[in-house]
């Protein structure tokens, strides 16, 4: 049978979702939790990988094991994973039911605080002294939605099949001193949403305009974009299946 686990997580002390040698990760804590109320080896498979310090309120991942599950199991699993992982919602799917190859979109948003808030430091980019054009920012972002090859994002040291993504929002919102960037596409490729993030705001900045931006995306060179921002303001907030 398989099972569905909805979770979120914060991710400042963990280097991502996936299991790698020597680092501490979201899927190694959930890995355990499972496998501990179940009484068996279990890895679960994730519906993303999100990078170091990047937070999820929203991950869906999938496990398979022969018998039914009883009881309030999300209820077990919270009590064996760190208070920074919380588990909502574990349900039963099709055998078939893939928590990765079946999402059909993801939504993050990147939050920047304009001004200083202690506060927030561990969940937004804190931006002062500096004033952003917004107006200018959301008008070069209309550009993403005209393309599909976002190599020009992508981190260079990558193994990926395709550097196409099909991004459906690309907007700016801001509420109060908080600017929140919110966008959804079928895939995304590592590290690509700080990229943007970190290019944008320097259209922002007025460092570059709108044609400069587009020609940036042409170029499919990750040096000609900005810098990638900090991963505390990342969020995957939702995945559509």
């Amino acid at each position: 049978m398989r099972y569905f686990i909805e979770l979120s997580y914060n991710g400042k002390n963990y280097h991502g979702w996936q299991i790698q040698p020597d680092v501490v990760s979201v899927q190694e804590k959930v890995n355990h939790a499972v496998s501990t109320i179940t009484q068996q080896k279990i890895e679960v498979v994730g519906a993303g990988r999100t990078d170091t310090g990047v937070h999820a309120s929203q991950m869906f991942a999938h496990f398979d094991i022969e018998k039914e599950l009883m009881g309030d199991v999300p209820h077990k699993l919270n009590s064996l994973l760190p208070r920074d992982i919380v588990v909502y919602n574990v349900f039963q799917v099709n055998d078939e039911k893939h928590a990765r190859f079946d999402a059909i979109s993801r939504s993050y948003e990147y939050k920047i605080w304009l001004g200083r808030n202690p506060f927030l430091l561990d969940f937004s980019w804190q931006i002062h002294s500096q004033k952003i054009d917004i107006d200018l920012m959301n008008d070069a972002a209309k550009l993403l939605l005209e393309f599909t090859d976002f190599q020009t994002f992508s981190k260079v040291k990558t193994d990926v099949y395709t550097y196409n993504c099909d991004i459906t929002e690309a907007v700016w919102k801001q509420k109060g001193n908080e600017l929140t960037f919110h966008i959804t596409a079928n895939r995304f490729l590592r590290n690509m949403v700080r990229a943007i993030v970190g290019t944008l705001i320097d259209v922002g900045l007025e460092r570059i305009d709108k044609e400069n931006f587009r020609k940036i995306i042409e170029s499919k060179n990750r040096s000609n974009a900005g810098l990638s921002v900090p991963a505390k303001g990342l969020f995957l907030t939702n995945i559509k299946y």
